[in-house]
């Protein structure tokens, strides 16, 4: 069998063993929730329902609308009526920044100069420019940051990866994924908010794009096609991703179409379909060309729980990044999303 680096270039023969860390063996951190919004509320009950971990407070622009929080998605979590009380709370070891993308490089900062680990939601920032400063502030304070991409931590995904590895489709060729969901026009809201650095991209897309980018690394061209709502943000957008070794990846995003969110992964020797809902823990089902099909079968629950996982074990060995989603993944992934946004010709304010 040929190394594993001749089917993708970013797998290694450890992809082969295609499991994750036990979520309930990862050391005991303690949280504190920055924005109380619904990905906040999914995080929080992650921690609390499959991890040894803990939310022990929250920070919201109200006291009141962090003590709402934390008693739906975080019971005896401290409720504070600010995001610089947060930082401030010397309980806290570690600041998930779950506010919109347009703010995350100023709570981002304010986390990190407060002397706390931080995970920031995706994308870290809106544009490599932004992600730079924050990844130079956390260089300079010696914290750990991670930028939130958990679908590279889940089960799925790793036995996608160690399937690819084996050899079992041959060489990876093309990759197909989209995450298209169809939402009803209103300037109001932050899909379609410029302030909010809103569009199908920076929300959806970047979950196609790391996709692709988690099996075959910075492409060598990049081509995009794509409409804009009538706030100017991106509504409807095609990617297509080429490498120099002749690979591509055909990705679509959208805030106008309802879409299956699958996934697919065609090598030269048979294919790896994820149906639906490519990014959650889910089902997939390899097909090689000479050899009988399979099926694996994953684990339900919040996914959000391995990332989790993953930093209270950095945090505890005293690492300041993560080696299953880099500083480096993180620039990379966002310079496509910069190149895609300025062929479609979206610019947010103060850009």
């Amino acid at each position: 069998m040929p190394a594993p680096s001749a089917y993708a270039p970013r797998l290694t023969a450890a992809d082969a063993d295609g499991t994750v860390p036990d979520l309930l063996e990862a050391p005991a951190i303690r949280w504190g929730i920055l924005g109380a919004g619904n990905i906040a509320a999914s995080f929080s009950e992650g921690v609390r329902d499959r991890t040894r971990s803990s939310v022990v407070a929250v920070g919201s622009r109200s006291v009141e609308k962090a003590a709402e929080f934390a008693a739906a998605h975080a019971a005896g979590a401290r409720a504070h009526g600010s995001y610089e009380d947060l930082v401030a709370d010397p309980d806290v070891d570690v600041v998930y920044v779950a506010t919109p993308h347009s703010h995350h490089l100023e709570h981002a900062l304010l986390a990190i100069r407060a002397g706390k680990h931080v995970l920031v939601e995706k994308p870290i920032t809106r544009s490599v420019a932004e992600a730079q400063q924050v990844l130079e502030a956390a260089r300079e304070a010696g914290v750990f940051l991670m930028e939130a991409m958990w679908t590279r931590f889940l089960p799925h995904v790793a036995a996608l990866r160690a399937a690819i590895a084996r050899g079992e489709i041959g060489e990876v060729v093309t990759i197909e994924a989209e995450f298209d969901i169809s939402v009803p026009f209103d300037p109001a809201h932050r899909l379609f908010a410029p302030e909010l650095a809103g569009g199908a991209l920076l929300d959806l897309g970047i979950y196609p794009i790391a996709f692709a980018h988690d099996l075959l690394g910075t492409p060598s061209s990049i081509t995009v096609r794509g409409t804009r709502a009538a706030t100017g943000v991106d509504d409807h957008v095609a990617v297509v991703l080429e490498w120099d070794g002749g690979q591509q990846a055909i990705l679509h995003t959208s805030t106008r179409a309802a879409g299956p969110h699958a996934a697919t992964v065609i090598g030269t020797q048979g294919r790896i379909e994820i149906p639906s809902d490519f990014f959650v823990p889910n089902d997939l089902v390899v097909t090689p060309a000479d050899g009988e099909q399979w099926h694996f079968d994953s684990p339900r629950g919040e996914g959000k729980a391995y990332e989790a996982a993953e930093v209270a074990r950095r945090v505890t060995a005293g690492a300041t990044a993560s080696d299953r989603h880099t500083w480096q993944d993180t620039l990379e992934v966002m310079a496509i999303l910069d190149e895609a946004r300025r062929q479609v010709g979206v610019v947010y304010p103060g850009e």
